[in-house]
């Protein structure tokens, strides 16, 4: 008998660790394969969570391969992983908001969040009960979850659109904001239907309002304060920052929760945003820890979520009403939200556009659905089944639909930055004016940073973007004006600064686009070469002694087209093998650093950017 039940244990022991597996296998694989196609992740992580959970237990039934969640979690603890989770990611969201961001653009994202908030849940809630029948008040439960949309599918699909203009950051924002503004408008309609028509009058709704409010503000600037002061008097050790800041968090949602039910998000999101725009303390460390959970968090929530649907919940879904309900949220709903939040903001027909084409629903739409479904039934409540279904159908519908038309929208609008061509500068010698002034001129972006308030003053008369500032101390790089940019060349006298430099870019530009300039010309055993993992920009054996050296001897930037009647192999002849070559603009204004692991061959149409000696021509000719 004990060796039966030892055995069972064993099995079942060896499924829940299968189980976890896949998971992570799935959900981690999902977003690098979506990288790699160039689609929303959220996207196929719900195809995999699908196909993993409900479609794999239906055609093998048994099998350890099949995804089940009630294998890891009941009920009660999948729900509460679930909100922990939601409010660290609403948290690392929080961290990137900056109130500088809003000089132009509070009044729209306010009304989205308001206005836009109000309009969506009335023509939701209407058109849930018109299409699928539901109870008045399923319907407007269900329209309530449906107003939030989220930082874990905007965030991604703003990244692979990369729009132009502050179309982007007012997505940003509401995306972020609108989470526990959604929650909270669902929470109270919950609350009223589960407490009866005796508890729905409006100054019960009212006194709710205020509640969630003080509690999510109360306690998210509380502990912000908090965790502010601990790392600013230096009482808590390095290795101990990010684990304390999670300790918080966590601490923080759960208090929050029990003081007031469901201001736990409310209050991570109001910490991150505190964080952010203070100015005691960097929190620019945490952030990179937050960015590296929210992927695990993202892949363990959606994966699970998906696989903890039902074949039968899905099969009797109406479909043809799914398709007109989605039709309705993305064609009537999201247009009359956005006209109404942004009509007399002075914003451009085309960043408005794109603003109405952008609402994908995500992982707080999928928790909430899952928290309140199970919430009815135990209230024994009927309706409640069809929520999870129908929000499913939703995330996967508007995700699909936004990811897939979306960029292509923006591009025929011309407000995508799809492939950014612009240069950073980290350093602004004469040199690196010149050659910065060569692509400003052709129509590449370029900004330029430096200490030096001597070079950052020549630039400025030169007409280059510049900033006088230090890019190791400054407190969020995300206060630089990013647009168009897409690659950094680390350019100072110090290889240590390069370094460093390009470590704060990290994850904000990817690390193919960044390179170094070695100071000096070493041979690849040195020490000083031991960060190699960094690309060296202008490949052989440029350095920076040399550049100042060759500078100072009269060289110069030159740009060159390339054409039939004078091929690369002419121009090589004409300026010699000394000249440096630095980079190419192709014919589509497309931008290639020359490095070591990337020759350039220039063809005819291309311009090539040297740096080139007059007198070694003058002598030739």
């Amino acid at each position: 008998m004990n060796g039966t039940l030892l055995t069972l244990a064993a099995a079942d022991g060896s499924n829940v660790g299968i189980t976890i597996g896949i998971i992570v296998v799935l959900g981690v694989g999902a977003q690098w394969l979506a990288w790699r196609l160039q689609v929303p992740s959220i996207l196929l992580l719900l195809v995999f969570g699908i196909l993993a959970g409900p479609v794999m237990r239906t055609l093998f039934p048994g099998s350890p391969l099949a995804v089940d969640p009630d294998l890891l979690f009941d009920s009660e603890l999948l729900l509460a992983f679930v909100g922990v989770a939601v409010g660290l990611i609403l948290y690392e969201g929080g961290l990137t908001l900056n109130f500088r961001e809003l000089t132009n653009t509070w009044k729209p994202v306010t009304l989205l969040v308001t206005t836009g908030a109000l309009v969506t849940w009335i023509v939701a809630g209407v058109s849930a009960k018109l299409i699928f029948g539901l109870d008045t008040q399923i319907a407007a439960l269900l329209g309530a979850i449906l107003i939030v949309t989220g930082p874990t599918v905007v965030g991604p699909l703003l990244a692979h659109i990369r729009p132009s203009g502050e179309s982007g950051l007012i997505l940003k924002w509401e995306g972020i904001v609108i989470d526990p503004i959604g929650i909270l408008v669902a929470v109270l309609v919950f609350e009223g239907i589960v407490s009866g028509p005796q508890h729905q009058g409006v100054n019960t709704v009212i006194t709710a309002i205020a509640m969630t409010l003080v509690v999510g503000i109360g306690f998210g600037l509380l502990s912000a304060l908090i965790l502010k002061e601990l790392m600013g008097r230096f009482l808590v050790p390095d290795f101990l920052q990010n684990p304390v800041s999670l300790m918080l968090v966590v601490g923080t949602f759960t208090i929050s929760n029990q003081v007031m039910h469901e201001s736990g998000l409310l209050a991570t999101t109001v910490m991150g945003i505190v964080l952010a725009n203070q100015k005691k303390v960097n929190v620019h460390h945490i952030l990179e820890f937050k960015e590296n959970i929210r992927v695990l968090l993202i892949a363990g929530l959606f994966i699970t979520l998906a696989a903890n649907l039902r074949i039968e919940d899905l099969k009797d879904l109406d479909w043809f009403g799914v398709f007109i309900f989605l039709a309705v949220l993305i064609v009537i709903a999201r247009p009359i939200a956005v006209f109404l939040a942004t009509v007399g903001q002075g914003l451009k027909w085309q960043e408005r556009a794109l603003l109405a084409m952008v609402a994908p629903r995500g992982i707080v739409a999928a928790a909430g659905a899952s928290i309140f479904s199970l919430g009815l039934q135990e209230a024994g409540i009927p309706g409640g089944e069809k929520l999870v279904p129908l929000t499913f159908c939703v995330i996967i519908g508007t995700v699909a639909f936004y990811g897939l038309t979306a960029t292509t929208v923006a591009r025929m609008l011309g407000v995508a930055d799809q492939n950014p061509q612009g240069v950073i500068f980290i350093g602004a010698p004469r040199w690196v004016r010149q050659i910065a002034t060569v692509l400003h001129n052709r129509g590449v972006s370029v900004l330029l940073i430096d200490t030096n308030r001597t070079n950052i003053r020549a630039a400025k008369m030169e007409h280059l973007n510049a900033e006088n500032i230090n890019v190791l101390t400054m407190g969020n790089l995300s206060d630089l004006d990013l647009r168009g940019i897409g690659r950094v060349i680390a350019a100072t006298p110090n290889n240590e600064v390069n370094t460093l430099s390009l470590q704060r870019f990290k994850g904000m530009i990817e690390t193919v686009s960044l390179y170094r300039l070695p100071v000096k010309a070493t041979k690849k055993t040195d020490t000083e070469h031991s960060d190699s993992h960094w690309r060296s920009a202008f490949g052989g054996g440029a350095d920076y002694a040399g550049f100042e050296s060759r500078i100072a001897n009269g060289w110069v930037v030159k740009a060159t087209t390339i054409s039939d009647e004078f091929s690369y192999e002419s121009y090589q002849t004409l300026y010699g093998s000394s000249a440096i070559l630095l980079c190419v603009i192709n014919t589509t204004g497309a931008l290639s650093i020359v490095s070591d692991d990337k020759p350039t061959d220039p063809i005819a149409g291309d311009t090539v950017i040297a740096l080139v000696n007059p007198e070694e021509l003058f002598m030739m000719g």
